[in-house]
């Protein structure tokens, strides 16, 4: 197809003006650009994986000042980051049965220091029923371990990303994997987290980070590269931002909702990201026209 380009002053001014141009187009395609809503309805599983940081710095759970103290009302600062953003997150997940780990604790029945033991101590099945089942899990698990460390992030990091990987091997959108992880303080395996991170941010994944407690949290603000791209150590950078970090304190004496609201602000974003990047397309995509489709 071709069009003249007329400059209307020019034609009027002079007899012999046929036009200032002409636009030939080669090629045109219509490119759907899918958003969340889309992937959701058309079929995209959303697998969201918890894990609670069980070092020792969280304080003996025994004491009324640890993290892990569970009060005479039953809750701590880890029961309640769970309640609020898994309410949310078990909404975006089908089957509602999440993979639950802990990380940092020495468990039994040989007390080694394990980075991704699952809650409910059945390594060929981690699955928790809904965020209730997380919570029993938790409740349970506690008693059963030992309080240890370091507070390596990079092994269940490099443990979702496996099945991330293997969900890339598909034709479509049809599943992205979400981590949320739950801890108190400074990473010991910083190198090793940058590595695994920029890894992932190739995969179909995100990874939530919820700070409870009042440590120092300025290793997680760089983790979640706002300020630019997250490199690994060799200097490889992120193919894009999916790390996100939320100060639990911050949200105590707000609504739970405006927790599970902050938690959750850029995964959607990150999901369409990825996929659009990839040009895969959800599993069951909606035939209707999309008037806004962009050229």
């Amino acid at each position: 197809a071709e069009f003249e380009c007329i400059n209307s002053k020019k034609k009027q001014k002079k007899k012999g003006y046929k036009n200032s141009g002409v636009v030939s187009v080669k090629h045109c395609q219509v490119v759907k650009e899918y958003t969340f809503l889309d992937y959701i309805m058309g079929g995209c599983q959303i697998n969201f994986t918890v894990a609670i940081d069980f070092t020792g710095s969280n304080g003996d759970p025994r004491s009324p000042q640890s993290l892990h103290y569970i009060s005479p009302q039953g809750v701590n600062e880890y029961l309640s980051a769970i309640w609020s953003v898994g309410n949310v997150i078990q909404d975006y997940d089908s089957d509602k049965m999440f993979p639950a780990f802990g990380f940092g604790a020495q468990i039994p029945p040989t007390w080694q220091v394990s980075h991704e033991f699952p809650l409910n101590f059945n390594p060929s099945n981690p699955f928790c029923a809904g965020v209730e089942g997380v919570v029993e899990a938790y409740r349970v698990c506690l008693p059963q371990v030992k309080l240890y460390g370091p507070t390596n992030f990079s092994p269940i990091i490099n443990h979702v990303a496996c099945f991330a990987k293997q969900a890339l091997q598909q034709t479509t959108a049809s599943q992205y994997f979400v981590l949320l992880i739950i801890t108190d303080g400074v990473i010991t395996d910083m190198d090793e987290t940058r590595n695994a991170i920029v890894n992932a941010s190739r995969l179909p994944m995100s990874i939530i980070i919820v700070g409870v407690g009042g440590a120092d949290f300025s290793a997680m603000e760089f983790l979640d590269g706002d300020d630019g791209r997250l490199r690994s150590l060799s200097g490889e950078a992120a193919m894009r931002d999916i790390v996100q970090f939320v100060p639990f304190r911050q949200f105590q004496n707000a609504p739970k909702e405006a927790l599970a609201k902050s938690v959750l602000a850029e995964v959607p974003g990150q999901l369409v990201e990825f996929f659009n990047t990839m040009k895969l397309s959800p599993p069951n995509p909606n035939p209707a026209p999309n008037p806004a489709g962009t050229i």
